[in-house]
């Protein structure tokens, strides 16, 4: 299986999951010129943005460790413009979760992170 199919099978995998603890899923893979996010949904009032990280084994690390400050400030981006595209303004509740598969397992890390402001340089 090359990595793409790898890919999207775990977040095939991934939504499976969140659906089974309630979240909606209502997007797969939005993508606009910020960047991607793998999945977008509600759950328990807040518009969610999910991502995606998967690691075989420990020896590249753990997978929730990748999604580091650059990542999360490029989600942030493409969350800001999702919202803005979607007509949803600065009252909604929105929170970053990041679904991490460890070999078999799947945690899902709820509030993973804040929001990070994108910086004007």
């Amino acid at each position: 299986m090359n990595n793409r199919a790898a890919g999207t099978a775990r977040e095939q995998k991934a939504a499976e999951y969140l659906e089974s603890q309630g979240l909606k899923v209502r997007e797969r893979n939005y993508r606009s010129r910020q960047g991607e996010i793998d999945i977008i949904g509600y759950h328990e009032g807040y518009l969610v943005f999910v991502e995606v990280k998967y690691r075989g084994s420990t020896g590249r690390g753990y997978a929730a460790e990748a999604v580091n400050p650059l990542k999360q400030r490029k989600i942030c981006r493409v969350a800001d413009y999702y919202r803005y595209t979607h007509g949803l303004g600065e009252d909604t509740a929105v929170r970053y979760d990041v679904v991490a598969i460890q070999g078999e397992k799947i945690e899902w890390l709820q509030n993973a992170f804040p929001h990070v402001y994108a910086v004007n340089r």
